[in-house]
């Protein structure tokens, strides 16, 4: 009788990590980035750096707890010294002082793929921690990225624009931040902008392509910023071309709306399906 080798190796998976926040409701931030991960077939790892949470006794706000910036570096260790790790994304950073750690550990790895999606907090212009930490964020990691996924109000903020108000809008502003930042932009239109179709403008400073789907709803759904860009992520740790990645994700995302978890807060979470 033969018993399996116990020593063998077993077959691996791609990896993708995911640097971003814990959000309770499970339908956004690390939690919705390690289910893509996993069902899209990498295998998934996350370093958390802040906890979110929304308050049902105050009209479902935020509440945000940051990760020390030494457990944050301890996790990065760890994880940096486990595997061989070329493709991270980034999500929601939270204070500049995590966005420092987080950056002096991405100068040192080097991952092939770095997917940004910029968590931007600052709504206007006033002074104070937001603006600090968007400040931050544009000068610390934008830098850095390979692949940036920026929402309709990121994709105004980071391109400079007054207003993204059509396709022309988005697509003028997915190249003015490849022009910024190097790398290939894929700018969110989503529900934002009018029309039948959901739309996404990718460019990578040759190739520009607007990606569509029919709208699912006129209403965010939770999650499905944060799931767009661990889809890419995950592709690009499996090895396929950014326009390859980004088509992927667009259909991925849009499969996790149509199987949207309903639920008594006041939003919907995409399902990976």
């Amino acid at each position: 009788m033969t018993t399996p080798d116990a020593a063998a190796p077993a077959e691996t998976a791609p990896i993708a990590l995911t640097i971003a926040g814990s959000e309770a409701t499970g339908g956004a931030g690390a939690q919705a980035d390690l289910k893509t991960f996993q069902a899209l077939g990498a295998f998934g790892i996350a370093a958390l750096t802040c906890i979110v949470s929304f308050d049902p006794k105050a009209d479902w706000g935020h509440r945000f707890v940051p990760v020390d910036p030494g457990v944050i570096a301890d996790q990065l260790e760890a994880e940096l010294a486990a595997y061989d790790i070329d493709t991270i994304k980034v999500g929601m950073l939270g204070t500049p002082a995590t966005i420092e750690t987080v950056a002096g550990v991405l100068r040192q790895a080097r991952p092939r793929n770095l997917v940004l999606d910029p968590v931007l907090i600052c709504k206007g212009q006033e002074p104070g921690a937001a603006l600090d930490t968007d400040t931050a964020l544009k000068e610390q990691v934008l830098p850095l990225a390979t692949f940036v996924t920026p929402n309709h109000f990121e994709s105004m903020a980071l391109s400079g624009l007054d207003a993204i108000e059509d396709e022309d809008d988005l697509v003028a502003a997915a190249r003015a931040i490849h022009e910024r930042s190097g790398a290939v932009v894929l700018a969110k239109g989503g529900v934002r902008l009018a029309g039948p179709d959901a739309i996404d403008v990718f460019y990578d400073g040759a190739t520009l392509e607007v990606l569509r789907a029919p709208k699912v709803g006129d209403l965010a759904v939770s999650g499905a910023g944060c799931s767009l860009a661990a889809a890419v992520t995950a592709e690009l740790a499996k090895g396929a071309t950014p326009l390859e990645a980004a088509r992927t994700a667009k259909e991925f995302v849009r499969e996790a709306i149509l199987h949207r978890m309903p639920s008594r807060a006041p939003f919907e979470a995409v399902r990976q399906v």
